[in-house]
């Protein structure tokens, strides 16, 4: 079996694996199982290892790391998700989260199986402009880093649900087995506080690659200028939260709104505006 094929089947095995993990989760939100929750990180630690597998296969099929294009970088993306929600399952024991977060990474996927084009799809050949050390930090940090606010997404979403169901005096057992307001708040804040500093490394070394590439550090094409935007979202999340103690619904908006920014920054940029970085992801 050739290495193309093995990278297909990869795809296809991270796809089903991280359906099947969503829908666990989902259905752990439902009805309380150990044992189903169970199944739910086994198929996240199986998605991520055919994630692992993926990139592996690619990066030996081109040669290059597997950044250069959007498929390659969502890819990696689903991959940053899957890695800082096994951190946090692992850390907090909460699989509860699961289901807000690895859903993200399955619908991911399923943009890639039903929108990317083909070409999209073929390990290319790097361009001059991509030939440079800087992008493979640029990428890599990036992958965490979104991971991170992506996390931090999931807890928050939780936190607005807990905290409507708490107004309403709920005694559903669903409400009793959500994390406390102030965990998810607390665990909210930590994964922005781990990927802010990794996004200003993102921009930085991006910078230094446009230098590199381009003659000049910026440029404000698009993804330059919604990168900065996002980071500028997020630095007034953690302004607001340390000097004017911002903390609960606020900071579960704002973190909403900063995750809505990264997926602009990808999608809303990649598909809709056009710039220096149209011909890859990142």
């Amino acid at each position: 079996m050739d290495l193309v094929t093995l990278e297909q089947y990869s795809f296809t095995a991270t796809f089903i694996a991280y359906m099947v993990a969503s829908a666990i989760y989902i259905i752990y939100l439902a009805y309380k199982s150990e044992n189903m929750a169970r199944l739910g990180t086994l198929a996240t630690i199986i998605g991520f290892l055919t994630n692992t597998a993926f990139l592996i296969l690619r990066w030996k099929i081109s040669g290059h790391p597997p950044f250069v294009n959007g498929y390659e970088f969502l890819l990696s993306f689903t991959w940053g998700i899957a890695g800082i929600y096994l951190f946090a399952e692992w850390r907090y024991s909460l699989r509860i989260i699961g289901a807000f977060v690895m859903p993200v990474a399955w619908l991911i996927l399923a943009w890639i199986a039903l929108k990317m084009p083909e070409q999209a799809k073929t390990a290319t050949n790097l361009m001059p402009a991509l030939q440079s050390n800087w992008l493979t930090i640029h990428v890599a940090t990036a992958m965490i880093s979104y991971g991170a606010f992506a996390l931090s997404f999931g807890t928050s979403i939780m936190y607005l649900i807990k905290q409507a169901m708490e107004k309403n005096r709920s005694r559903s057992e669903f409400n009793r087995r959500m994390p406390s307001l102030d965990l998810l708040d607390s665990i909210g804040y930590k994964f922005i506080a781990i990927g802010f500093p990794l996004l200003s490394i993102v921009i930085i070394s991006g910078a230094i690659w446009a230098e590199y590439a381009w003659g000049r550090y910026w440029s404000w094409d698009p993804k330059e200028t919604w990168s900065l935007i996002t980071w500028l979202v997020y630095a007034a999340y953690l302004h607001a939260r340390f000097t004017y103690g911002w903390r609960g619904s606020k900071a579960a908006w704002m973190s909403i709104v900063g995750f809505a920014f990264v997926l602009f920054t990808f999608f809303g940029v990649n598909y809709f505006l056009s710039g220096l970085h149209s011909y890859g992801g990142v």
